[in-house]
Parts: C-alpha cells; sequence; structure tokens
C-alpha cells in the first residue's frame, strides 16, 4: 500500500473519538495489514502523547501513522519522528 492510501486510511478511518483510536480500532485496522512487524509498530508508540475518553486511551492518528510505517518498514522511529 501505498504512503499516501495509508494516510488516508488512517486519517478517513471511522474512529469512535475524533481524536483518534482506541485499542479496539487498532486491533481492527491492523487486519489490513496481515505481514506488519507488530513489534516494531508498538514500539513505535512508546512515549507517545494520548488522551482519555470515557475511561480509554485514545491515540492520536499522526502516531497511529507513524506506528504503521515503522511496523511495514520493519524499522524504529527515526529521531525526526519523535513529537
Amino acid at each position: 500500500m501505498k504512503k499516501k492510501s495509508i494516510e488516508k486510511l488512517v486519517y478517513d478511518y471511522p474512529t469512535r473519538y475524533e481524536e483518534g483510536f482506541i485499542r479496539e480500532e487498532i486491533d481492527e485496522l491492523l487486519k489490513q495489514f496481515p505481514k506488519i512487524h507488530k513489534n516494531k509498530f508498538y514500539d513505535a508508540l512508546r512515549g507517545i502523547t494520548c488522551v482519555m475518553r470515557d475511561g480509554k486511551l485514545v491515540i492520536y492518528h499522526c502516531d497511529i501513522l507513524r506506528a504503521l510505517h515503522c511496523g511495514l518498514e520493519n524499522r524504529n522511529l527515526t529521531l525526526l519522528e519523535w513529537d
């Protein structure tokens, strides 16, 4: 999948909260990428900023997008990608 289409998928994904993704939505999203390196995906989410809504962690779209790129490219975040 091309970078632009991954970005569109993430930002157009029908999330419950406008800020981003809850755990269940992340699990569903990852089903679309069966070959993703999940350790790299989850490593990229360490230390991110998130928000709580109704007792659930909501992870921002931009963080999910970066984590997807890391998981698909089997790499860690670069220094420039840290927020």
